[in-house]
């Protein structure tokens, strides 16, 4: 059988859901400003820090009267962070429904050891947010990186709520509308969306968020990085650009360089228009053959960032061989780097469709997936 191989090929194969493509225009003289060699103290790198600090609200409309700070260990270390020093003031809900919630549930259960109320949801699914209490703190992704499913809006978090949210957003920021008065803790790196170097995590505070931290202090130790407060009071320094550990100021320059991007764009608006953009062509491949599905069951909690598929084909002998064997295949072509489903999700693919990508790279790829596939069914049929 002769397969015909696709005559387009992606002019960018990088569709990684982390670290995730660089923008578009980039080139290594944008970072030629880092301030290199020099203490992060200093005035060059203070201006650098609060600069990443005050564009990121900016860029993402986050309140004038929430905190922004850059902290060490990328979205995990400010979800770590927000836990560590804010649960065990009140009951607690875990919310789950891909890999990095769940670790967050372990996290909470097994290393806080803390009564929490735990809600589940398989791959492709999500937990429903009617049943959950607001009254307690709740903890939650606000989009599976590994499963391709996000909450559509935050219209079942009460605004009356007693509870803190602490939101894990890193493949949300900056391709997804987030409504700032439902959240009291957001987290995301910048190697996500915007396509920066991995390592510095963002942590969003309300001021409910500022006045727990002033007035809880956790049953447990905390680690120097962890720590938000010093005598009662919020370290304002840290949401000024002080940061608590030393960061990259080449990777500040890279986020800067992003951000700046972004704002030629549009801003917010347009980086959400190229996101869905990409995820619509990727949807529309998937509707238009009977042999690949979108992992999300529900349309709308399908992911415009990390895009999962599953393969459907009952000719398929084993999922998770067969979904491996079409990623290698478009690897070694050099048409789709990195796009074999997360090692927890179910077997299948995961196309980065952030605002880094281009839609045309995304279209591209469609007919590759369709060859590899082919490919891969002739090859086990061939083998059987």
């Amino acid at each position: 059988m002769v397969i015909e191989t696709p005559a387009t090929r992606p002019a960018n194969p990088r569709f990684s859901s982390g670290p995730c493509a660089k923008i578009p225009t980039f080139t290594l003289d944008k970072l030629n400003d880092a301030a290199l060699g020099r203490s992060h103290r200093a005035a060059v790198g203070k201006a650098k820090l609060k600069a990443a600090i005050e564009t990121t609200r900016e860029v993402l409309g986050v309140p004038a009267d929430y905190r922004i700070g850059i902290v060490p260990a990328s979205d995990t270390g400010a979800v770590e962070m927000a836990m560590w020093s804010l649960l065990g003031a009140r009951g607690v809900e875990m919310l789950s429904w891909e890999s990095f919630g769940a670790g967050w549930v372990s996290d909470v259960v097994k290393q806080l050891k803390l009564d929490a109320t735990v809600r589940e949801a398989g791959y492709g699914e999500i937990v429903d947010f009617g049943q959950v209490d607001f009254d307690k703190d709740v903890v939650f992704t606000w989009n599976g990186t590994t499963s391709g499913v996000r909450l559509p809006n935050g219209d079942a978090i009460p605004a009356d709520r007693e509870g803190l949210t602490i939101c894990d957003a890193t493949s949300a920021a900056f391709a997804q509308d987030l409504p700032w008065d439902k959240l009291d803790v957001t987290t995301f790196s910048w190697q996500k969306v915007m396509g920066g170097e991995a390592a510095h995590g963002m942590l969003i505070l309300s001021p409910r968020a500022v006045e727990r931290l002033e007035s809880y202090t956790p049953a447990w130790p905390l680690p120097k990085i962890f720590r938000l407060t010093k005598g009662g009071k919020l370290i304002e320094g840290i949401f000024e650009g002080a940061t608590i550990n030393t960061p990259s100021m080449l990777a500040v320059e890279d986020y800067l360089v992003a951000l700046d991007w972004a704002k030629g764009l549009g801003g917010l608006p347009a980086l959400m228009a190229r996101a869905d953009a990409n995820a619509a062509a990727v949807q529309a491949f998937v509707d238009a053959r009977d042999w690949i599905e979108n992992l999300a069951v529900d349309p709308a909690t399908r992911s415009n960032t990390s895009v999962c598929l599953k393969f459907t084909d009952a000719r398929i002998a084993d999922g998770a061989a067969f979904a491996k064997a079409v990623a290698k295949r478009l690897e070694a072509e050099g048409v789709a780097l990195d796009v074999g489903a997360y090692r927890d999700a179910p077997p299948g693919l995961r196309i980065w469709c952030g605002a880094t990508v281009e839609t045309s790279d995304i279209e591209a790829l469609m007919p590759w997936i369709e060859w590899a596939f082919e490919a891969a069914i002739a090859a086990q049929t061939e083998a059987a």
